[in-house]
Formats: C-alpha cells, sequence, structure tokens
C-alpha cells in the first residue's frame, strides 16, 4: 500500500476515535441535563450549560488562575520530589537487597493507608500550605518505586552479559541496557501517580484549607450550598489534570526520544 494510503487510513482513524469520543461526551452530557431537568433542584443538581457559564465566570476572574497555580505548583513540587525519590530508590534497591527488604513495610503501607489519614497525620506535622506538597509526594513514591523496580527486575540477563562484555558502565550502561526496559514502565507510573497526586492534593487542600487553592473553593461552595461552583470547580480539575497529563506525557517522550539519541 502507498505511504500516502497509510496515512490517510491512519488520519481517518484517528479522526473516528475523536468521533466517538466526542459523541461519547455529547450523549454523557445530553443525559445529564435530562437529569437535572428531572431531579428540578438546584441545591442537588445543576446542568451542564449552567455549570459551564459558572465556569467562565470563574475564568474570568484573576483569583480562579491565582488558585489553580498555587494548588498546580504545590502538587507539581511534590509530585516531582516522588518520581525523584522514586527512581533513586528503585536503583538502590535493585543493587542492594538489604535496601529493597527494609523499604518493602514502607512501601506495602504508603499504598495501603487511606488518603484520609495520611492528610489528618501529615497535618499534624506541617502547615496546611505544605500539606498537598506532602501528600502528593506520598502518592507518587510508591507508585514510581514498584514500577521501576519491576522494570529493573525484567532486564535481560543476557544484555546485562553483553553490557559486561563490551565495558559499559554508568550512563551508557543505562541508557542502552536498562532505559528500553524501563521505560514503559516508568512511563505507566507517572501517569498513575499524576492522575493520584493532583486528586489526593486537591483532597488535602480540602482538609487542609490552605489560602487562595482550590480546595478551599471547594469547601466555600459546598459550605454555601453554591453547586454551580462546586460543579464548576470540579470541572476545572478535570480539565486541568487532562491538560498535566497531556503536556507531561508528551515532554516525558521527547526527552526519552533526545536522551536515547545521545551518540
Amino acid at each position: 500500500m502507498p505511504r500516502s494510503a497509510d496515512k490517510s487510513h491512519e488520519t481517518g482513524g484517528r479522526l473516528g476515535t475523536w468521533g466517538a469520543r466526542l459523541l461519547a461526551v455529547a450523549f454523557w452530557l445530553v443525559a445529564w441535563q435530562l437529569v437535572a431537568w428531572v431531579v428540578d433542584a438546584r441545591i442537588i443538581l445543576v446542568g451542564p450549560l449552567e455549570v459551564l457559564a459558572r465556569l467562565v465566570e470563574l475564568v474570568g476572574t484573576g483569583e480562579f488562575w491565582a488558585s489553580v497555580a498555587t494548588s498546580l505548583g504545590r502538587i507539581g513540587a511534590g509530585f516531582v520530589g516522588g518520581v525523584a525519590s522514586g527512581v533513586a530508590l528503585a536503583a538502590a534497591a535493585s543493587r542492594l537487597p538489604v535496601v529493597r527488604a527494609l523499604l518493602a513495610p514502607v512501601m506495602g503501607a504508603l499504598k495501603a493507608v487511606p488518603v484520609a489519614s495520611f492528610v489528618i497525620l501529615v497535618l499534624l506535622w506541617v502547615s496546611s500550605s505544605n500539606l498537598s506538597v506532602v501528600i502528593a509526594w506520598i502518592m507518587a513514591l510508591p507508585i514510581v518505586y514498584t514500577n521501576v523496580c519491576e522494570g529493573i527486575a525484567q532486564t535481560d540477563a543476557g544484555l546485562l552479559e553483553m553490557a559486561d562484555v563490551f565495558g559499559l558502565t554508568g550512563l551508557d550502561r543505562v541508557r542502552l541496557v536498562y532505559l528500553a526496559r524501563v521505560l514503559p514502565y516508568f512511563r505507566a507510573a507517572v501517569s498513575l501517580a499524576l492522575g493520584l497526586s493532583w486528586k489526593a492534593g486537591i483532597a488535602a487542600e480540602v482538609i487542609g484549607l490552605p489560602d487562595l487553592t482550590i480546595g478551599e473553593h471547594l469547601y466555600d461552595a459546598k459550605v454555601y450550598l453554591d453547586t454551580p461552583s462546586l460543579f464548576a470547580w470540579t470541572v476545572a480539575i478535570v480539565v486541568v489534570s487532562a491538560a498535566l497529563s497531556a503536556v507531561v506525557d508528551r515532554a516525558l517522550g521527547a526527552a526519552l526520544r533526545r536522551w536515547e539519541a545521545r551518540p
């Protein structure tokens, strides 16, 4: 098949996929609006058009952008710290069995303890302004650690022996041997950890109530029974999460391609 035909087929497939997604979204928006009409209780449920109108109002204020930036900065800092810590600890655990043994119960506890328990405990030790940073770090750390450890463990022993034969050490060994095996695990871990860190960080803000954050606005909307604002902020959280995931995935893919292309 000619290359132009392949591209046309690929483009058509993408358009079909996006069309199906848009139809699914439209279906649920219509269902949402119908349910809102049936319930007919604004304090319980509002329709998507009213939520959109309220979201447009919020987007036009400086407080909205300042709150999004504050939450994004703090949760992002915790997420980056969790990713860096997870990779470093996984590398250490893969080389030193004693480190893996010592970290096993810690990582198990981090994955098992409910987020609400962590939020309450951490709030005893840090200020509310730093709460979301710590919670995001706690969410990202065990996911990245576990996945990177698994990726390193799945590295082909034959490739390691070949690396020894050719005298590969340090960054060359990581780039040419480990990276190809660990990369799928790492990218999956980052994708999962990013979403969990964002949601858990917002939940921490709702409990800690730091000033000028998304969590504070969610709490205020609940207290004052401002249902349109509650839904509007929730939509904003989803949109920011989707945009952040797309940006991080593209940036990670580009950075890794440049890394692999190094001589």
